[in-house]
């Protein structure tokens, strides 16, 4: 998965010191990112040192992120000097695929505090400017004393599975045309275990039931914690589909699961994986 980028270290603990002329500097303008592709096929994030001859400003004008194996990583909101040679705009859909993986997963995880850190400029409460927190990840208003976190949501992938069968589906109205598993947020006052069959029922009109938990996923790309579940069918029943939220949902035989090569990034893709290379019961 995206998050999997053994022997590397992702070290998210916050430490506001200046960056260096070596640090990494990530740079994104609404869903784009700022990177150099090499003709190898892998890729790399501008430094400092590459962008620092057209605006020296741009070292106190960073947000310390992470670090990945000590190798620091910092934001430039609003940078406004023209790109470095060679280095260009690419949708962050890029990341789901691209390498060196642990630069693709720095490289949607700073997406997600950009995209945090632009949300959060003014204090809910009272509308004053917000402040940068001298020791947390956090924004706080001087002012009435408003503290404001990272945003995460958490969210359910549900795999629903029918003794050698497994439910895929395909969401409606978005631009990934795949087959995915069912999935959903989880609301206020809700287990994770009650989203999963609170999901299944709105989506498909299933009830389920032996809710077992899987593995969790960060995925930045949404800014959500997926916690992934497997569930068995409760009793026989025609699927009655939520037109809002699927274009369809159909069974699978194990032996019939279509498999994506390319797609490595998703715990999704790793549940249908996992269910299609399990033997039959």
């Amino acid at each position: 998965m995206i998050q999997d980028i053994a022997p590397h270290h992702f070290d998210n603990a916050y430490r506001p010191a200046p960056p260096s002329p070596d640090s990494y500097a990530l740079c994104f303008q609404e869903r784009r990112a700022l990177l150099l592709r090499k003709e190898d096929g892998s890729f790399d994030f501008p430094r400092f040192r590459d962008l620092e001859k057209e605006n020296e400003d741009i070292y106190q004008n960073s947000t310390y992120l992470f670090a990945v194996d000590g190798q620091t990583f910092y934001l430039l909101q609003n940078l406004s000097i023209p790109a470095p040679s060679g280095f260009s705009l690419e949708n962050i859909q890029f990341f789901r695929s691209a390498s060196p993986r642990h630069l693709a997963f720095a490289g949607i995880t700073g997406y997600q505090l950009s995209q945090w850190y632009e949300s959060r400029r003014w204090c809910g409460r009272c509308g004053s400017p917000l402040q940068h927190d001298e020791k947390e990840r956090m924004m706080r208003c001087p002012k009435c004393g408003q503290m404001e976190y990272p945003k995460i949501c958490p969210a359910v992938i549900i795999a629903v599975t029918d003794k050698n069968r497994l439910l895929l589906s395909k969401y409606a109205g978005r631009t990934y045309k795949r087959y995915a598993l069912l999935a959903g947020f989880t609301e206020i006052g809700e287990t994770l275990e009650e989203t999963v069959k609170r999901e299944v029922m709105e989506e498909v009109g299933l009830k389920v039931t032996n809710i077992r938990y899987y593995k969790s996923q960060p995925w930045s790309f949404s800014d959500t914690l997926l916690a992934g579940f497997f569930c068995d069918l409760e009793e026989p029943g025609q699927i009655r589909l939520d037109e809002n939220e699927l274009a369809l949902a159909e069974w699978f035989e194990r032996e019939d699961i279509p498999l994506e090569d390319d797609e490595h990034a998703s715990l999704t893709h790793e549940m249908i994986r996992y269910f299609h290379d399990q033997e039959s019961r």
